[in-house]
């Protein structure tokens, strides 16, 4: 099978994909769902969010790296067949102050691609490790899955094609 379309599929849903939905679980194994700003990061594939440590999902993630999540582009809203999306698992991690002053300017660069509103709304690298009260986190992506046009133009039923990351870093 040829991945080519799938690539440039995953390429251009990370590109104009603006929010992420990211599925978590507590201990008492109950599910939240966050939507969060992202960045993402290839070979291999990663995603980088910011949020308070105190959060639903970081206190998850604190206990149960284990995520899931999806992303979506709506395209043109007249046509059916513009929106595409993915949905993917992995594990999620709170960045140390290494990783944060390695990733920071990536991750507001990406979220924040005006200079003018950068400048006004990026917190410092010191203001996303402990004990701030903001974290960035780090979804290392296991398994990525695509909607399969394929099929669904032929028989409207929902389902997905899996895309080796291996593919996406070619």
């Amino acid at each position: 099978m040829s991945f080519t379309g799938l690539v440039d599929r995953t390429r251009r849903i990370l590109d104009e994909a603006r929010y992420l939905s990211l599925a978590t679980v507590s201990n008492d194994d109950r599910p939240w769902a966050a939507v969060v700003q992202y960045a993402w990061v290839a070979g291999p594939l990663r995603f980088l969010f910011g949020s308070p440590a105190e959060s639903r999902h970081s206190r998850h993630i604190a206990s149960r790296p284990w995520v899931s999540g999806s992303l979506y582009v709506a395209g043109d809203p007249t046509s059916l067949t513009s929106v595409d999306g993915a949905q993917f698992t992995g594990r999620c991690f709170e960045l140390g102050a290494e990783d944060v002053a390695r990733f920071h300017a990536t991750f507001y660069d990406a979220v924040l691609p005006d200079p003018q509103q950068r400048a006004e709304w990026t917190l410092p690298e010191s203001d996303l490790v402990a004990p701030a009260a903001h974290r960035l986190y780090v979804v290392d992506v296991e398994r990525w899955w695509l909607v399969d046009t394929r099929t669904w133009a032929q028989d409207r039923v929902d389902r997905r094609v899996e895309m080796p990351l291996s593919e996406l870093s070619r």
